[in-house]
């Protein structure tokens, strides 16, 4: 084996795995044909994404460092500016996971100038958005000691769209092209269910981090929400009971998207990619039940779901498309299949 052919083997393997857990679980179903392209993706979001959330420097700094990473990935930066940006970063990180990430970053740029150009110019595509929504993220949530609100509904959406919504649409494109017969469903409609898809998953780990978020300054619910039941982003954390209608609309709405995605599994006719894409949706949807279990206590906590059930739900997701039917009814009630 070439050397670049154990950088590109360690990237989706060892290095995917310490960074996260459930993807790497996913991608392993995955035909080899999309395994590089998906894991480069990932990677790349996840590298953009440490430099966005390095909370120890400030966020000017972040978002120049964030434009420059932007820049590489589109091929826009010379060699000199990757390594100044691995040299001055890699060594801010506290977890080594995220400081090897960012110190592979040459890595991971040379194994996407190698992909197949379609493949490449969907990475970069998806990328763009991706670094799109976390430079909004770092220009709407100032550096002060008063937590913050999205203006709108209509931010949100965006922002789930950028940095999610995108993300399923990518997972579209990529697999239309490399897998033969991809879905019952047309491309136009797989598109429009991915991108719901992506963005219900990423309302999970909005609901799921809310409390996190919030004491960290950031509320990514809407402001015009907040003030019409006359509640403050600071009134959150104290009066959670007052919260919980609007916690529980963008519940249903997170809900609803996973449904999306039921409905995009469910037309997929690769059994191993069926598998890697409803996984998502079967975690999501147990978290979301946990959430609605905790009630106004879920800001307080961390909400995960066990290990045990996560192993529970990959023997699920491999067995046959009658099960598929009953997880999909059965995410309609939040509850786990017995």
């Amino acid at each position: 084996m070439s050397d670049r052919s154990r950088a590109a083997t360690r990237l989706q393997t060892a290095i995917l795995r310490s960074v996260s857990r459930s993807f790497y679980l996913s991608i392993q179903f995955l035909p080899v044909r999309l395994r590089q392209p998906m894991a480069l993706a990932y990677l790349l979001a996840r590298t953009t994404d440490t430099v966005a959330d390095t909370a120890r420097i400030s966020g000017a700094f972040r978002r120049e460092t964030l434009q420059t990473l932007s820049k590489a990935i589109q091929g826009k930066a010379s060699q000199d500016e990757v390594v100044d940006l691995v040299a001055s970063f890699a060594p801010l990180q506290e977890h080594e996971a995220e400081r090897t990430l960012v110190e592979l970053l040459p890595d991971c740029l040379e194994c996407l100038g190698r992909l197949e150009t379609s493949d490449c110019l969907d990475v970069r595509a998806v990328l763009e958005k991706i670094t799109q929504g976390q430079m909004l993220d770092l220009q709407r949530f100032s550096e002060t000691a008063e937590i913050t609100a999205l203006p709108t509904a209509a931010d949100l959406n965006e922002y789930t769209f950028l940095v999610a919504g995108s993300v399923g649409e990518f997972w579209t494109k990529v697999c239309f092209r490399h897998i033969r017969n991809f879905a019952a469903r047309p491309k136009n409609e797989m598109l429009t269910l991915g991108k719901a898809y992506g963005m219900g998953l990423q309302l999970v780990n909005i609901l799921r981090d809310a409390g996190a978020d919030l004491r960290a300054g950031r509320c990514y619910f809407p402001e015009e929400e907040l003030t019409s039941a006359r509640l403050t982003p600071a009134q959150v954390l104290s009066q959670p009971e007052r919260f919980q209608p609007i916690y529980q609309n963008w519940t249903g709405k997170a809900q609803r998207g996973l449904e999306s995605g039921m409905q995009y599994s469910l037309a997929i006719g690769n059994r191993r990619v069926r598998a890697a894409t409803v996984l998502p949706a079967l975690i999501g949807t147990r978290t979301l039940a946990l959430l609605r279990d905790a009630g106004a206590t879920a800001l307080d906590r961390q909400v995960k779901v066990p290990r045990n059930e996560v192993r529970a739900m990959i023997v699920r997701a491999l067995t046959t498309s009658g099960v598929f039917k009953a997880a999909a009814k059965e995410q309609a009630v939040g509850r786990p299949l017995p």
